[in-house]
C-alpha cells in the first residue's frame, strides 16, 4: 500500500492563459491488466502542453477536467496483473501518455521504459515527445550519411534531439537559431546559422553543394520560403509545425495539426526512440539542455515561463 492516501494533478476545464491550470486532487491511482503506478519525480513540460491549453491545438470539447503532461520519470509503486518487463522501485521513463503533472499515475507497461545507469530521472523526463519526434522526423527523411540536413528551429527540444540523431548517422546538419543558441548547436556538431534576411546566402556558403533534405521546427513563413529555395524535392521536406499547411505545399508532415495521422511504421519509430534515447544518454551519445526547475506546485510558473519562449527544457519536481 502507498503512503499517501491521496492524489494531487494538475488539470484545466477551460481553455486560456496559464491561470486556467490548477491542482486537483484525485484518488490514488490503481494499476490493471497490463498497467504500472508510478510515483513520479520529475515531468516534462513541451510546448504542446500550452498549445492544447490554449487551444491552439484543437481537442475534443473538455466534458471533465483535462490533465496536463505527456512526458516524465519516476519509480513503479505497483504492478498490474500481466506486467513482465517491468519490477517494484523499477527507475522508469514515461511518455506516451497523459498527466505526468502529478505525484502519482497509472500508465500502460509499454509506455514505461527502464532508465539505465548514470541517466537522472530529469534528464528522461525531458527526452519524451522531443525525442519521439526528432527520432521519427528523421527516421521519415530517411537521413543518411551523405546527407546535408537543414534543421530550422535547430536549438529547441526537438530540433536539438533531431541534430545529435542525424549527426549519429554521419550526416552534416545545418540548424538555424538565434545567435545566443550557436554554442549549444556547436557542441551538438551542427553548424549554427543566425534566422533572417540573407538566411539562404548564408546557409548556400555552409552547404556548397546543396541542401538534401530539410526539418522544419520552426514554422515560420521565412523557413518555409528558404526551404523551397534551397531544395527542389519537396518528398524531403518535413514540418512539425505547419502540419495544416503542408498537403498544400506537397511537403512531408507529422503530427504538428497535420490532417494525416501518423502511419504504423512512424508510430513504432516514435516508440523505439526512447529507449534508444536513454540508451545514447547513458553511453554520452546524446545530452539534454535542462533549463529552470520548479516544484510541481509552481505549474503556473512553469506555463508562463513555457509561453515566453524559455530556453531549455522545463521540469516540475513533485
Amino acid at each position: 500500500m502507498h503512503e499517501h492516501t491521496m492524489n494531487h494533478s494538475v488539470v484545466y476545464s477551460e481553455l486560456g492563459g496559464p491561470e486556467v491550470l490548477h491542482l486537483l486532487e484525485t484518488p490514488m491511482p490503481t494499476a490493471g491488466e497490463g498497467q504500472v503506478v508510478v510515483r513520479i519525480t520529475a515531468a516534462g513540460v513541451n510546448p504542446i502542453d500550452a498549445k492544447q491549453r490554449r487551444g491552439t491545438r484543437p481537442l475534443p470539447p473538455i466534458i471533465e477536467p483535462r490533465h496536463v503532461g505527456f512526458d516524465g520519470a519516476g519509480v513503479v509503486t505497483e504492478l498490474g496483473p500481466g506486467v513482465t518487463e517491468l519490477a517494484l522501485g523499477d527507475r522508469v521513463a514515461i511518455t506516451d501518455t497523459r498527466g505526468t503533472y502529478a505525484e502519482f499515475l497509472t500508465v500502460d507497461e509499454r509506455s514505461a521504459a527502464r532508465i539505465p545507469e548514470g541517466v537522472s530521472d530529469e534528464e528522461a523526463a525531458a527526452i519524451g515527445t522531443p525525442a519521439a519526434t526528432a527520432f521519427q522526423a528523421v527516421n521519415s527523411l530517411d537521413i543518411r550519411a551523405q546527407d546535408m540536413l537543414l534543421i530550422h528551429g535547430g536549438s529547441g527540444a526537438v530540433g536539438q534531439a533531431a541534430v545529435q540523431f542525424a549527426v549519429d548517422r554521419g550526416a552534416r546538419v545545418i540548424a538555424t537559431a538565434s545567435p545566443a543558441n550557436h554554442p549549444r548547436l556547436r557542441q551538438l556538431n551542427a553548424m549554427p546559422v543566425a534566422y533572417g534576411p540573407g538566411l539562404i546566402e548564408r546557409v548556400r556558403e555552409l552547404a556548397p553543394f546543396g541542401i538534401t533534405a530539410v526539418l522544419d521546427a520552426a514554422g515560420t513563413d521565412e523557413a518555409i520560403e528558404t526551404s523551397f529555395e534551397l531544395l527542389e524535392d519537396r518528398s524531403r521536406i518535413g514540418t512539425i509545425v505547419r502540419g495544416a499547411d503542408a498537403p498544400g505545399w506537397g511537403i512531408e508532415a507529422w503530427s504538428g495539426g497535420s490532417p494525416h495521422p501518423l502511419t504504423s511504421q512512424q508510430m513504432a519509430w516514435r516508440h523505439e526512440a526512447i529507449p534508444l534515447t536513454l540508451e545514447l544518454l547513458a553511453t554520452g551519445r546524446f545530452s539534454v539542455e535542462i533549463g529552470t526547475r520548479l516544484p510541481l506546485a509552481d505549474f503556473v510558473q512553469a506555463h508562463r515561463l513555457l509561453d515566453a519562449g524559455e530556453g531549455g527544457k522545463i521540469i516540475l519536481l513533485p
